[in-house]
Formats: C-alpha cells, sequence, structure tokens
C-alpha cells in the first residue's frame, strides 16, 4: 500500500471532520459503564448506511480507536472501567487516583493508549496478511488454552493468595454457563427463570462487581467525603513517560497485535497478558503492581489498544472479525457491497487505506482528547461522594438496563454488586470473575469442539495436543500453575535471593 494513498486523506476535510465526530462520540460512549462502543458501532451502521463508504468508515474508526482508549477514563477515576479489557486499568489507576495523581494516570493511558494504536494499525499496514496466516493455525484447543493461561495467569495478579484468585475465575465460568447450551440447545443453571436462558450478560456483570461494589463498599466505610482534597496539574514530560519503558511497550505492542488478530480472544486477554508479563518483567517499578504503578497502566492501555489493528487484521484478509466491533464494521462492508478476504487489500487498495487514514487520524483525535479533555473530567474525583455515589448509582442503573433494555438485568447488576462486596471484603479478588465471565463461552465452545473434532482420530491425545502451537500455549499454562504451588514460589524466591546476595 503506497504511503500517498493513505496520505491523501489527511487533505480531505471532510474525511478528517467525520473522524474527529466519531472520535468525540467514542470519548463519552466509552468512559460511561454500560455504554459499549460495540454497541454504538452498530448504532452508527444504520445511520450511515445511506453514506457514502469512506465517509461511514471514517466515522467508525474514529469511534472505534478513542473508544477503546476512554474506558480507562472511569477505570481510574471512579474504579468502573467502561469496557471489559479496561479491567486491568483499574489495578493501578484507581489508586493512583486515590493518591491525588489522577492526572498523571490519566496522561500515561492517553500517551500508550496512542502508541499502542499506531503500533497496532502499523502492523495492519505492514504484516497484515503474514499475521493472518498464523491467526489461521489456531484450533479450537488453542483457543481453549489460550483462554485458560489468561485466567491461570490473572489469579495470581490480582490477589495475595492464588488459590483466591482462582476462586474467583471458577465463580465465573459457573456464571458464563448460565443459559442454553451453545452445543445441545437445553437450558443450563437456568434454575427455571426464563430471562436467564439468554445467559448473563456482561455489562451488568461489570458494572455491578465493579460499580456496585464500589457504592456498597463506600457506604460500609461511612466515609462520604472526596478521597483526595486536590488534583495538582502534575508536569509529566514525555521524556519522564518513555524513559526506560521503550522495550516493554514494544512488547505489549506485540502482544496486543497478536491477541487481536485471534479472532474472540481481543483486548481483555490481551491486557491481562501484557500485564503478567509486566509483573514478571519490569523488575524495579516505581512502586509495587496494584498499588499505583504506572508501568501497570502502560501494559494495559498499550495492548488493549495494539488489539485494535490486531483485530482488523483477520477481518480484513480473511472475512474472519478479531473482536465484537470489527464484528460489526464487517456489516458495514456487506451493506456498502465490499467483500473482504484474501483479495480485499489489491482488489479495493482505496478502501483499505481509507481505513489505516480514519485509523491513523483517529490516534491523532485519542492524543489531543486525552490530554485536553480528559484532565478537565477528572474533577469528578473531587466531588464528595455523597453527591458522586448516588449519581454513580444512576448510572449503574442507567448501564445494566440499556445493555438489553431489560429490568432483570438491572437487578442481575445489583446481585453482582452485593457479590463483589462480600468478594472485596473477604480478600477475593473481582477481575478474574470478570475475565472468566467474559472468556467462558469461548472456552466452553473451543474445548467441546476440540473434543468431537480428535473423536473420529484414531490417536485422540496427538489429537488434541500433538501440534506445537498447543504444547507451548499447554507449557505455559502448567507453568503458570506450577510457579504459583507456595512451596515452589518460596523455593524460587529463595534462590533469587540468594543470587542477588552473590
Amino acid at each position: 500500500m503506497p504511503f500517498a494513498s493513505v496520505l491523501a486523506f489527511f487533505a480531505q476535510p471532510r474525511f478528517i471532520l467525520l473522524v474527529i465526530v466519531g472520535s468525540v462520540l467514542g470519548l463519552f460512549v466509552g468512559a460511561i459503564p454500560g455504554l459499549s462502543v460495540t454497541m454504538a458501532t452498530a448504532l452508527l451502521v444504520s445511520i450511515t448506511y445511506t453514506w457514502s463508504t469512506n465517509d461511514a468508515l471514517a466515522t467508525i474508526m474514529g469511534l472505534y480507536v478513542v473508544g477503546v482508549f476512554s474506558g480507562a477514563l472511569s477505570a481510574i477515576l471512579i474504579n468502573i472501567p467502561g469496557a471489559p479489557s479496561s479491567v486491568v486499568t483499574t489495578f493501578d489507576g484507581y489508586p493512583l487516583a486515590k493518591k491525588g495523581q489522577a492526572y498523571r494516570a490519566l496522561k500515561y493511558a492517553t500517551v500508550y493508549s496512542f502508541i499502542g494504536s499506531v503500533f497496532g494499525l502499523a502492523a495492519l499496514w505492514l504484516v497484515a496478511q503474514p499475521v493472518s496466516r498464523i491467526a489461521l493455525k489456531f484450533q479450537p484447543m488453542d483457543y481453549f488454552l489460550l483462554s485458560l493461561f489468561g485466567l491461570s495467569a490473572v489469579g495470581s495478579l490480582t490477589s495475595r493468595t492464588f488459590s483466591k484468585g482462582l476462586v474467583s475465575a471458577m465463580l465465573g465460568l459457573c456464571v458464563s454457563m448460565i443459559g442454553l447450551d451453545s452445543v445441545m440447545g437445553t437450558p443450563r443453571m437456568t434454575f427455571g427463570i426464563r430471562d436467564l436462558q439468554a445467559g448473563v450478560s456482561t455489562v451488568p456483570a461489570l458494572v455491578g462487581l465493579f460499580g456496585m461494589a464500589e457504592v456498597l463498599s463506600a457506604i460500609a466505610s461511612g466515609n462520604m467525603e472526596a478521597e483526595v482534597s486536590s488534583i495538582p496539574r502534575e508536569k509529566v514530560s514525555l521524556k519522564e513517560m518513555l524513559k526506560g519503558n521503550g522495550l516493554y511497550t514494544l512488547y505489549y505492542c506485540l502482544i496486543g497485535t497478536l491477541v487481536g488478530a485471534l479472532p474472540g480472544a481481543g483486548g481483555p486477554v490481551a491486557a491481562f497478558l501484557a500485564y503478567s508479563e509486566g509483573r514478571r518483567i519490569v523488575r524495579h517499578p516505581s512502586v509495587p503492581f496494584g498499588t499505583g504503578a504506572v508501568e501497570g497502566i502502560i501494559a494495559s492501555e498499550t495492548s488493549n489498544n495494539a488489539c485494535i489493528g490486531g483485530a482488523l487484521i483477520p477481518m480484513l484478509t480473511l472475512a474472519v472479525p478479531g473482536d465484537a466491533v470489527t464484528a460489526v464494521i464487517l456489516s458495514v462492508f456487506y451493506v456498502h457491497g465490499l467483500q473482504p478476504g484474501p483479495m480485499f487489500i489489491r482488489t479495493q487498495p482505496e478502501m483499505f487505506a481509507s481505513i489505516l487514514a480514519g485509523g491513523f487520524i483517529g490516534c491523532i483525535c485519542l492524543l489531543v482528547l486525552g490530554l485536553i479533555v480528559a484532565p478537565r473530567i477528572s474533577k469528578v474525583i473531587l466531588v464528595p461522594k455523597r453527591i458522586l455515589l448516588p449519581i454513580v448509582t444512576v448510572l449503574c442503573i442507567i448501564g445494566a438496563y440499556a445493555c438489553n433494555n431489560r429490568l432483570f438485568d438491572v437487578g442481575l447488576m445489583f446481585c453482582f454488586g452485593v457479590l463483589g462486596f462480600c468478594m472485596r471484603r473477604h480478600g477475593y479478588p473481582v477481575a478474574p470473575m470478570v475475565l472468566a465471565i467474559v472468556l467462558g463461552g469461548i472456552m466452553d465452545s473451543s474445548f467441546r469442539r476440540a473434543i468431537s473434532l480428535a473423536e473420529s482420530e484414531s490417536d485422540k491425545l496427538a489429537a488434541l495436543f500433538g501440534r506445537p502451537i498447543t504444547l507451548v500455549l499447554l507449557s505455559l499454562t502448567i507453568l503458570t500453575l506450577v510457579m504459583n504451588i507456595p512451596a515452589v514460589g518460596r523455593k524460587l524466591k529463595g534462590r533469587t535471593s540468594s543470587d542477588d546476595a552473590a
């Protein structure tokens, strides 16, 4: 793809204006818990189907790029992730905000979201077809093991007790099994409740476990004042933010792009894997991970935004969407008579250039909106809790209801809020449960498909685990579980201490 073809769109005021409009919509939609980027993109499809293809793609790409980033705003400011991929950002973003460093956290989130987005789109531009070929080699068992690895890793990242993290993940898997069986079509774990046959939606669970649980925790503490007295506009230089993080950032970008290229995996998996790797490879974080380390924000925001370009790779080259948003964008292609696939980049170079240009202009909008608008939004943390909590409660109710327009989801949200509150009080992390709810359906269908395919083989074990990708993922999962056995952990810590002393 010639550089000039992409650059030509930067000289079209109409195209740029539409990207800006989409970006502003993405900022507010992504920041409000319960209003997903997927839902907003679907609404845009219904509005833009009479537009020209370039105009529709410009608006949608602006919404997509900025919408993925803006989930970090509510994650940092009020500990409610605007999207599942922003869950990891709460681990260190919210503790930073509670220390009065919301501006610092937002600036790191903005800059590294920009870097991740640009990297993902550049990868889409340069290596779309090779990466799509790698993604195409993943079999059902590989998807199952990838999800299992993510769950086993997150258990050790979000709890001092690994067993509590696994218990939380198990609860999430149980919740994800509720609804109609994906293979047999029979109700499963619905307890005769008709509304549960459609399963438990991610949004009510997410809003309840984070938003309503936060409200209940604040009420239980009895402190109704603002947690910080001021938010100083800190001087955070670009040199300071980038210093010493170059190689780590590149690694997180690669994780995000590759995970994004796997259909169905998406931002949550990328963010958790990158955070896990950050915990492992960053020897001297600013503060311990989970207590306000900017390194945690870097890992999360870089990887989940790099997924944008990654998720577009299989959609454009294989007509297989990488995540929910690209599934909606795929419908835009069909509405406008375009046919994505192996020949798309060759036969429709102008449309490919339009997507790239819309994405890159969206990245610039992300940077501008994040640095100028986001710090002003951060003043919300100064509002006393006696005023803020009712507002958050109303947002939780609206977010849960807006998902499927059902009061039943509002009830579910309150139930998950109570569950999240009880889990916090007893030291059980909420994040593994959320990830398990998101990934449970993929794990269930992938494992059962893998078993079905292996039944016709003479050597069933080789059919399930005889491929290099499968063996690598299986080894990583087993290694993670073994490393978190208390006796093994103590032995490794002792050996590390003796090596340092030497």
